[in-house]
């Protein structure tokens, strides 16, 4: 399918299953993992914690135990010293500020508890933790890594411009994405932006908790009622411009179980993203979520992000006809118009250096 990378992350509970003790079964899977794409020259991305933690972290506080950094720390040390020959690219966490905000403000993913004294220390403790991963990750490569994070960011704008909803807007902004990215921006040798929708905001608390609302439905939306809004990816690669660093798009997907809004859905990203190279933006390289059907948290395994659908039952990989497209992208470089024989060069997948960088997930 034209690869030529590979977004995946290391499980830390299967790899530290007792607080200190190190399963040699588990590191050696992931080597094998990590050998494999490597013989396939497949460049690996890998995240060192998406979501999940070992039982014994959560059962002692999780991340708001005084010893929580201190732990994963030792968790990074053990892994990048293991791997640290075949991997360049390391992620420290992906989403951190999503999973606060699920666990400690709308409460709709563990620990299911609304308090913002919680949320906010969390936060910290992360950014915390980020910086310090940042510094040990640079001392066990001898600098020859490159060391980032993937964050959700979202963009907002208002309905109208009533002073409630400018207000709303900037409230929003702040709390999604200001607290982590700018934080940890002097400690990161990439940015890792994942992008799925923006927000127009309208103040209104009759519609629900949130006390705003959008959707135009002008390209439509996806399985999950997310917006299909191309432009956005451009713009929010153009505030993270400011930044001067590099960036990966690390997910970016449609839940499309019939598949007939993919192709088109990643067609219009990847124009926005050429606009924004062409604006200066510095992209290295997009990877699209998912590569197969997945596991989607809270909402189990019915929504379909997957370029290959998988069929749960018999565990059954089938090659959708979006995947084909997207292969095309991947392999030429250049997005066919749907509208005549024309096609436009863009360069989402192609460093401003001129080195093809095609990362898919």
């Amino acid at each position: 399918l034209g690869h030529n990378a590979h977004r995946f992350s290391i499980e830390w509970s299967r790899v530290e299953p007792s607080e200190g003790k190190f399963d040699a079964k588990e590191i050696e899977h992931y080597r094998q993992v990590i050998l494999a794409l490597t013989a396939q020259r497949v460049e690996p991305f890998v995240t060192l914690w998406h979501y999940t933690h070992p039982a014994w972290f959560a059962k002692r506080g999780g991340w708001l135990h005084p010893k929580a950094k201190e732990s994963f720390l030792n968790f990074v040390e053990k892994v990048v010293s293991e791997y640290k020959g075949n991997v360049k690219y390391w992620l420290t966490f992906n989403e951190p500020e999503t999973v606060v905000r699920h666990g400690y403000i709308q409460a709709i993913r563990l620990p299911q508890e609304r308090s913002l004294r919680k949320a906010f220390k969390m936060l910290k403790v992360l950014v915390q933790t980020h910086n310090d991963a940042y510094q040990l990750i640079h001392k066990i490569t001898d600098g020859k890594a490159a060391v980032g994070f993937a964050e959700s960011l979202v963009f907002f704008e208002t309905y109208n411009n009533w002073p409630q909803n400018v207000f709303l807007m900037k409230f929003l902004d702040w709390y999604r994405n200001q607290q982590f990215v700018p934080k940890v921006i002097k400690n990161t040798d990439f940015i890792g932006l994942n992008y799925y929708f923006h927000s127009r905001v309208r103040f209104n608390p009759f519609v629900s908790w949130k006390w705003f609302q959008y959707n135009e439905n002008k390209l439509g939306l996806s399985d999950v009622s997310w917006e299909i809004y191309p432009e956005g990816i451009y713009k929010m690669l153009m505030i993270l411009k400011k930044y001067n660093k590099p960036i990966f798009i690390t997910e970016n997907g449609i839940a499309d179980a019939k598949d007939g809004k993919r192709t088109m859905y990643i067609k219009e990203y990847c124009r926005y993203i050429h606009k924004a190279i062409s604006e200066g933006a510095d992209v290295k390289g997009h990877f699209y979520w998912s590569f197969l059907d997945n596991f989607e948290w809270s909402d189990g395994f019915w929504p379909r992000f997957g370029l290959v659908e998988i069929n749960y039952k018999t565990l059954e990989r089938k090659i959708r006809p979006s995947a084909w497209e997207y292969a095309k992208i991947c392999k030429s470089n250049v997005i066919a118009s749907d509208d005549a024989d024309l096609a436009e060069k863009r360069g989402p997948l192609r460093s401003r250096e001129g080195e093809a960088s095609d990362p898919e997930i």
